[in-house]
């Protein structure tokens, strides 16, 4: 390769990278500003496309449009009524002026930093500043009160609220948004995420609530007894009345029965009286004596006038 040749080439990639070094685009969503030895110049740049900046002098620095999210992390905060609770929140902002912005917080990192220690501290005050249960319901609205609920703490939870979570919440974002502007942020919203008991007070709530709960079952289960004592006890004395009523009917078939045996019996015996005494005789012996007994009887019984009598009884 010629010395010629070579330098047109490294004539035409200076100035290729001088051509790409000037150039840059902004998409629809990206706003900048154009720093010259660390410092500003010109102005706001929001116009999406393709733009020119003098290159190796001037840095490009792109900032979001959009709106964006703050995740604050969760805090252990203490109520006005000295509940201590887990407090975690979340938050929408934007970038209002980028030149100051950039200047007080330079990138998104550095702002979620500022707006974690503005938005935690105005929730911080904000709730020492009420009761737990202004944190947790909006409204007054009525609600059903639960044997559960009833056990652990309906007073507290029927209490009268006067200003209520949503109004909280619109405190700490009136507050907050005070001082977002002096960092170029604009915040439209700061919201509650999540409200929670610490440990140690949550434990002795759960505590509570299978106290309350064990005392539920063990009435159900006393009920459950009582209403089972009085089933078997109906049971038998439906038992009883049945087995009484078959009992007497029994007995009076055995009456009606007997009545008529011994009525046909004295029919049959008065017919012949002879013959029922020999019967009787002969029925006396029968169930006295076996083929081992021996039977000694005197000549004026009247069994042994029966054995010596041949052809059937006397008449």
């Amino acid at each position: 390769m010629s010395p010629r040749l070579g330098a047109i080439i490294a004539g035409a990639a200076a100035a290729l990278l001088l051509v790409l070094g000037s150039l840059y685009t902004l998409q629809e969503t990206e706003q900048a500003i154009l720093t010259q030895f660390g410092k500003p110049v010109g102005g706001l740049i929001t116009t999406p496309g393709l733009h020119f900046k003098v290159p190796f002098i001037q840095n490009v620095h792109r900032f979001d449009k959009r709106w964006l999210e703050f995740n604050g992390n969760a805090n252990e905060i203490p109520t006005k009524d000295k509940k201590y609770i887990w407090v975690d929140t979340y938050a929408r902002w934007r970038i209002a002026d980028p030149l100051r912005y950039f200047q007080a917080v330079h990138d998104e990192r550095g702002a979620q930093s500022r707006l974690d220690d503005i938005v935690d501290g105005e929730t911080r005050n904000a709730v020492a500043s009420f009761d737990l249960i202004e944190l947790v319901r909006s409204t007054n609205r009525e609600f059903q009160i639960t044997e559960e609920l009833a056990g652990i703490g309906s007073a507290e939870a029927m209490a009268k609220v006067t200003t209520g979570r949503s109004r909280v919440s619109q405190i700490i974002l009136e507050k907050a948004a005070k001082i977002t502007p002096e960092f170029g942020i604009e915040l439209v919203d700061v919201r509650f995420k999540r409200i929670n008991y610490v440990d140690i007070v949550q434990q002795k709530v759960f505590e509570r609530m299978v106290s309350e709960r064990k005392r539920i079952a063990e009435r159900s289960r006393s009920e459950g007894q009582g209403r089972a004592a009085e089933i078997r006890g109906q049971k038998e004395r439906d038992m009883l009345a049945a087995s009484s009523v078959g009992y007497r009917s029994a007995q009076e078939k055995k009456g009606d029965a007997d009545a008529k045996a011994t009525a046909i019996y004295a029919r049959a015996y008065g017919r012949d009286p002879e013959f029922y005494q020999f019967m009787k005789s002969m029925e006396t012996l029968g169930a006295a004596l076996d083929s081992e007994s021996t039977l000694i009887l005197s000549t004026d019984s009247e069994l042994l006038r029966y054995l010596k009598t041949s052809g059937g009884p006397p008449r």
